[in-house]
């Protein structure tokens, strides 16, 4: 396992707390600790236009789990590159993975300064598997790949989670060229697991919208089409790209249920 001591070596992030943040907002609505006052006005003013945005919330979170668990047990996959990895909650990526398999390798990668405070909480896992973390920019995938190949494997398959972070990624950045960079670097047996908002819900559009202009890093929803074209070239897992509540729901959840303004799914390189 890569040493936590490592990252005492880093500058000190210096966190923003004028400006709302989208990590530290959906940490509050998940009932998190790790946000300011900035960010709990703006959650709240979001929330008073559209009540669902705590589902959703829920529902990705609870999406990531599920994806997971496929993943590592169906799927047999040892190794997951987890990029936007936001605030760690319960049931992160390492603890869900290596619930399954304790064996499973973990890179984390995001570049938001209280994330980066936050590392050392992400850097303890098994001892049979290893947990790492990478400070960088989903719009530089050649640095991503080269800073996870310490760590991963890439003869061997990998899955790339990419939850609810393209929607940071405006049209003109690239993100189809994007994940089509980071997809081709990892080897046949490999899966992409994605999940965003999407514009389907007026209020959520609308929100969304005043939010953008909040001065925060924008979020852009796309059509449910428009999150199918992330898959092009993979083989879609059942039940294909769904509302996120809708892909293999747990019949013991009490989370969120049926349609709602979020899709996601899961797709396996074959070749």
């Amino acid at each position: 396992m890569p040493d936590p001591s490592t990252l005492d070596k880093r500058p000190e992030p210096v966190i923003d707390t004028t400006v709302p943040h989208s990590a530290r907002i959906w940490n509050y609505w998940l009932g998190g600790k790790d946000n300011y006052a900035v960010d709990r006005a703006a959650g709240d003013q979001f929330f008073e236009m559209c009540p669902v945005v705590t589902e959703i919330a829920r529902a990705e979170r609870e999406f990531l789990g599920r994806a997971i668990r496929y993943l590592a047990g169906e799927g047999g996959v040892r190794q997951f590159l987890d990029i936007g990895t936001g605030l760690p909650t319960q049931d992160n990526t390492h603890e869900v993975a290596q619930r399954v398999a304790p064996e499973s390798r973990i890179v984390y990668v995001d570049n938001d300064p209280l994330v980066l405070a936050h590392a050392r909480a992400l850097l303890t896992g098994t001892s049979e598997g290893a947990t790492d973390y990478i400070d960088a920019d989903l719009r530089d995938p050649t640095k991503i790949l080269a800073a996870a190949g310490k760590t991963l494997d890439f003869t061997r398959p990998i899955a790339l989670m990419l939850i609810g972070i393209l929607g940071h990624i405006a049209d003109g950045e690239e993100p189809y060229g994007i994940v089509k960079t980071l997809m081709s670097a990892l080897p046949p047996g490999s899966y992409l697991a994605q999940c965003d908002g999407t514009d389907t819900d007026p209020e959520l559009n609308a929100a969304t919208a005043i939010y953008n202009n909040s001065g925060a890093v924008p979020y852009h929803l796309r059509s449910p089409e428009e999150v199918v074209r992330f898959f092009d070239g993979l083989e879609l897992v059942e039940p294909g790209v769904v509302s996120t509540p809708l892909w293999r729901p747990d019949p013991n959840s009490s989370g969120p249920r049926g349609e709602m303004a979020h899709h996601g799914g899961v797709g396996r390189k074959s070749h």
